[in-house]
This record gives structure tokens, sequence and C-alpha cells, in this order.
């Protein structure tokens, strides 16, 4: 394949790579900071910008850490749906593509304590983000293709199956259940687009 021929692609595919990475680290740098307590299975990721009302608390410096985080990603993931879409002209995937990227950037700007925003945005990420993993096999070729539906259909089922999974595995435990397999096939996606595979 020609150097540099799929360059835009793989600035869309560099940029949800970036994403990914500032997501996945903002979470982990947020949890190294937040006061000593802080469980993954009992807290909720969102609880790093600010815990529920009536009783909020901000703690810093992880609530600033993990919106900022939230805020780059989306950004990030926004102006990589634009050559995405460019380059293959699929609303089915670059429309739950571009409410996954809404959802992550309106959680930076909203924090849990903001309802009922916080809870808007933080759906959008899960069932977008799901859907985006599922429908990636309408873009991609296989082997890939076919890795976002499994992972996809497995954050849905953590997501809509939460009550019954919550009391073995906690409320936080569950949501890494829904939020981490989209993470990791978002870093997963953007390599293999900076790859220069085109369908």
């Amino acid at each position: 394949m020609e150097k540099g021929k799929n360059s835009p692609l793989q600035f869309g595919g560099l940029l949800a790579f970036l994403a990914g990475f500032v997501i996945f680290m903002g979470i982990i740098t947020g949890e190294i900071y937040y006061p000593e307590g802080y469980n993954t299975a009992v807290n909720d990721i969102s609880d790093l910008g600010s815990t529920r009302p009536p009783n909020t608390i901000i703690h810093q410096p992880s609530a600033t850490i993990f919106n900022i985080a939230m805020l780059l990603a989306g950004l990030l993931l926004c102006i990589s749906n634009w050559p995405l879409y460019r380059h293959f002209r699929n609303l089915w995937f670059t429309i739950p593509f571009a409410l996954f990227a809404i959802g992550v950037f309106g959680v930076g700007v909203f924090p849990v304590n903001i309802a009922p925003y916080h809870g808007i945005f933080s759906l959008l990420i899960f069932v977008m983000g799901s859907f985006t993993c599922i429908l990636s096999f309408t873009i991609l070729k296989k082997p890939f293709a076919v890795v976002g539906i499994p992972i996809g259909v497995m954050s849905l089922i953590f997501l809509f199956g939460a009550p019954y999974f919550i009391p073995f595995w906690g409320s936080g435990g569950t949501e890494r259940w829904v939020a981490y397999p989209i993470v990791i096939w978002l870093i997963g996606f953007g390599g293999y687009l900076m790859s220069n595979t085109k369908k």
C-alpha cells in the first residue's frame, strides 16, 4: 500500500488510540490520588470526579485529573470521527461513535453531582460505546471486525444486568466491566487504523 495514502484515516486512528489511553490512564491516576478508602468494587468510576448528592464530596486532585481526562478524550474522539466518516462513509458506525464521543466529553463537563446531566452522558458512553464496538464490523476487516461484537454485547449485558452482578462484584466492579472493555477496544481500534489497513 502506498505510503501516506491513508494519512487522514491514520490520523483518526491515532486520535482514537490517544483517547482510549487518556481515559484509561486518567482513571488510574485519579485513583492513585484519591484519599485512602477508595475501592474499585464499591466506588463507581465517576466518584473520582465527585460523589453523589446529597453528601457531595470533591476530592482533589483526583477530580481535576479525571474531569480533564474525560474532556480531552471526548475532544479527541469528536475530532477523530470526521476523518473516519470521510473515509468509510458509514453512518451506522459514525453516528454511535459521535454520540459516544459526546458522552465522554459530557461526563467531564458534568460530574456525578450534577443531575440528571451526568447520568445522561454516562448512559451515552455505555450504550453508544457498546454499539460502536458492535457496529465496527461494518467498516473493518476480519479478524478484528468480529472482535467488537462480543465486547459490545458483553458491556451491554453488564450494563442492563447490573442488578444481578452488583451483589457479587459491587457497583464499581460491575461498572468497570461495562466501561473497560469499550476503552480497551478503542485502543485496539486506533491501532488497527494506524496500521494502514483498510476495507
